[in-house]
């Protein structure tokens, strides 16, 4: 993956989570063109929006609501083919059809989740989970 030597490169000494989050939504969302690609933190019992490539978003998730709540919950990637076929699923936008979020995990608590939107169906697989993750632990950093 030519992507994550240039993400490695961009947050080698970063130590500010925000600028490493929005260079990585960046370099997602250049590299790939996904309709929406960007974070959520946790802040208390909510996910609220952070760094976004892309329209307008949800500004708050609660906790195990929607799929970005549910991979906080789960502390695990969520891969969803059909947006439409996803219990609770939260629309921020109508044009989203496929989605994955991968939880940035720091001592064994979720921090944040990386949210990426298609729209397209049947967008993601287990190898995009594999390279997410490493980048979402690569921006492991800071507060």
């Amino acid at each position: 993956m030519v992507l994550l030597p240039q993400i490695e490169a961009l947050l080698a000494g970063e130590t500010d989570m925000i600028a490493a989050m929005a260079n990585v939504a960046a370099a997602l969302k250049q590299t790939f063109g996904f309709f929406w690609v960007g974070f959520y933190r946790v802040k208390g019992d909510l996910l609220v929006l952070a760094p976004f490539q892309g329209p307008v978003a949800c500004s708050r998730i609660k906790y195990g609501k929607g799929v970005c709540g549910t991979a906080w919950k789960d502390g695990q990637t969520v891969i969803v083919p059909n947006v439409e076929e996803f219990p609770g699923h939260i629309a921020c936008n109508a044009a989203s059809k496929s989605e994955i979020v991968v939880p940035l995990i720091r001592d064994n608590n979720v921090i944040a989740v990386l949210d990426i939107d298609s729209d397209s169906l049947n967008s993601f697989n287990e190898v995009d989970a594999l390279y997410l993750e490493r980048i979402c632990r690569l921006i492991n950093v800071g507060d």
